[in-house]
């Protein structure tokens, strides 16, 4: 399975990273995804998104999607 991950904003920066591709069979959720490029468990502040839809951290992955991490957006 292959997945592309994106970071944007802060976390590109906290992370050194803006995106990279993840191949594994082992991954089911976002949240599987969070902890296997960052070894940490996603924050609750966090926001995801999968195939351009905001979707939450238990929600399945398939192989060819697009996942998207990014901090709140504050308004103002």
């Amino acid at each position: 399975m292959t997945i592309t991950v994106r970071f944007f904003a802060s976390l590109s920066e906290q992370l050194g990273m803006k995106e990279i591709t993840v191949e594994t069979d082992s991954i089911q959720t976002l949240s599987d995804v969070w902890a296997r490029v960052t070894d940490q468990t996603p924050p609750d502040s966090l926001l995801c998104a999968r195939n351009h839809a905001y979707v939450t951290f238990d929600t399945a992955v398939q192989d060819g999607d697009e996942v998207a991490f990014f901090p709140p957006v504050n308004g103002g």
